[in-house]
Order: C-alpha cells, then sequence, then structure tokens
C-alpha cells in the first residue's frame, strides 16, 4: 500500500493523514476511528480535500471514473446518520456489479444496502445554465439502480466531514437491466420496495430524494462545475436513497422494485475458504 504524502504544505498534514487513515482501513478491511479529530466535523472543504487525495491516489493506481454518487439525500438516511445536507463521491469502474450478481461479504467492512434512481447521461452538464429543462434534458435513461454503501470509519460512527472524506462511503453500485428516458418517466413519481428475500425491508418514493431525484442531479451538476469537475455524457449519477438503507450479510439476496421503472437485485455471500475451488 503506497503512503499518501501531504506535499510541500506543512498545512495539508491533516488531510494527507485523515487519507491515510482511511486508506489503511479500505486496504486492511479493519475499520478505523474517524477522521474529525483531524479535519472536522463540518469542514467541507478539508473534507474534500480527502477525498480528492484518495481519488488521486485510485486513479494512480489505474482506477476508471465512471460517474458520481450522491448521498444524503433522504431525510430517513440523514436521520440515521445525524447530518443535515447532501453530499458526493466518485464512482469508478471496478465498483460496478452486474444485475443479479454477487458480491463476497469479506471484501467489505460493514456493508448496507440502499436504493436509488441512477440517471445515465447522454450530454455534457459543464457549460451554460444548469436549469430544471437543461438537466432533464442531458438524462439519456433513468435506470433502476442499488448502492451498496461501505464506511471504512467503525460502526458507522460518521459526521458529514467523516462520510465526505470517506468518498460519500460508498462501496459498490448495481445497475438493473431496465431503463426508461425521461420522456415517459418522472422519477418524483417512483414508489420503491426494498426486499430481502421475501421479507420488505425498505419502502420510500421519489419526493425523499431531495424532493425529486432531478433535483439532485441539479444540486450534483451545479457542485461538480463549482469545483471544476463537471459532470460528463456517459457518466452514471446515483442520485441518492429513496428511502433507508439496510445492512447486509452472507446469504442475503436484496431485490428492488421501483414502479414504472422496473427491479434490480443482488445478493452477498461468504468468502470461499483459501485452498477450497469452485
Amino acid at each position: 500500500m503506497n503512503e499518501i504524502s501531504p506535499g510541500n504544505d506543512p498545512g495539508n498534514d491533516a488531510v494527507a493523514q485523515a487519507a491515510q487513515r482511511l486508506l489503511s482501513a479500505s486496504a486492511h478491511r479493519i475499520p478505523c476511528p474517524p477522521v474529525r479529530d483531524l479535519i472536522g466535523s463540518d469542514d467541507v472543504k478539508a473534507a474534500y480535500a480527502v477525498q480528492e487525495l484518495l481519488t488521486a491516489h485510485r486513479l494512480e493506481a489505474g482506477g476508471q471514473v465512471t460517474g458520481r454518487k450522491i448521498g444524503l439525500t433522504s431525510p430517513a438516511v440523514q436521520r440515521q446518520l445525524g447530518v443535515a445536507q447532501p453530499d458526493f463521491g466518485v464512482l469508478f469502474a471496478d465498483m460496478s456489479v452486474p444485475d443479479g450478481g454477487s458480491v463476497p461479504v469479506a471484501e467489505l467492512l460493514q456493508p448496507k444496502v440502499e436504493v436509488e434512481i441512477a440517471f445515465v447521461l447522454g450530454a455534457d452538464l459543464a457549460d451554460g445554465p444548469l436549469d430544471d429543462a437543461r438537466i432533464r434534458d442531458a438524462v439519456a435513461q433513468a435506470v433502476p439502480a442499488l448502492e451498496i454503501v461501505d464506511s471504512r470509519i467503525a460502526d458507522w460512527d460518521i459526521t458529514f466531514g467523516d462520510t465526505v472524506a470517506d468518498n460519500g462511503s460508498s462501496a459498490l453500485y448495481v445497475l438493473g437491466s431496465s431503463a426508461r428516458p425521461l420522456t415517459d418517466y418522472e422519477p418524483v413519481e417512483a414508489d420503491m420496495t426494498l426486499k430481502r428475500h421475501d421479507e420488505t425491508v425498505s419502502t420510500g418514493n421519489g419526493a425523499a430524494c431531495l424532493g425529486d431525484p432531478l433535483a439532485a442531479l441539479g444540486w450534483l451538476a451545479r457542485t461538480a462545475r463549482d469545483v471544476g469537475d463537471p459532470l460528463r455524457a456517459g457518466q452514471v449519477v446515483l442520485s441518492g436513497a429513496l428511502g433507508p438503507m439496510v445492512p447486509a450479510a452472507a446469504g442475503d439476496v436484496f431485490t428492488a422494485d421501483i414502479s414504472g421503472l422496473g427491479s434490480v437485485s443482488v445478493r452477498f455471500h461468504a468468502a470461499r475458504p483459501e485452498g477450497v475451488s469452485a
């Protein structure tokens, strides 16, 4: 595991130390203490500086960015985590899991599942006005999605600063096999049901996501442009949870249904014992 350097500015020491703590937790799959002792609980600039360091580290290792995720859009999830504003993280190609695929729990730390509407962009959101019409027109299709979130911080003991630094507490994502253009679909009208096996474990709707998943996409488009890394055509955006997230364990099979959009599923399995072949 390569060390993260603060560079030539001693003022970056705390940011580099926070990034290193999270990187070590991920590499060794051992949750770490919160990083707010280093960067504070609500210092937005410092938190995103940590995220940027970890993103750069991943890119240097060959990672490929596929889009962004928006977090903390649902009041239910905000209450669960004790925060009160949205955030964003970066999606990478190796975070994608096929619809119906299986995830080894041993490669995660403390995973949870939440249901989202994903948007695949057909146009850049970089220049000019980013009003509601422009945001809607930029979406090539809406897709049912699951996000598997996973905090590197022990016991999910996070503040806004902790989760932003930890790439929005992201881990993996699953896109469903169905898709619809926005010419005949309104994300805000969606109803969602998430089942673990045959038991309903979470419900919600489009209005739970910042009032409208497209409003969440608009927030991200403007924020991403403001920080100098605008959204681009072809990228995937996970627009935020439609309801409460639920813990996942080996043996669990989750299936989400989003009205008018379709379903998406994932299963979790224990790692195969060393030396045992399939």
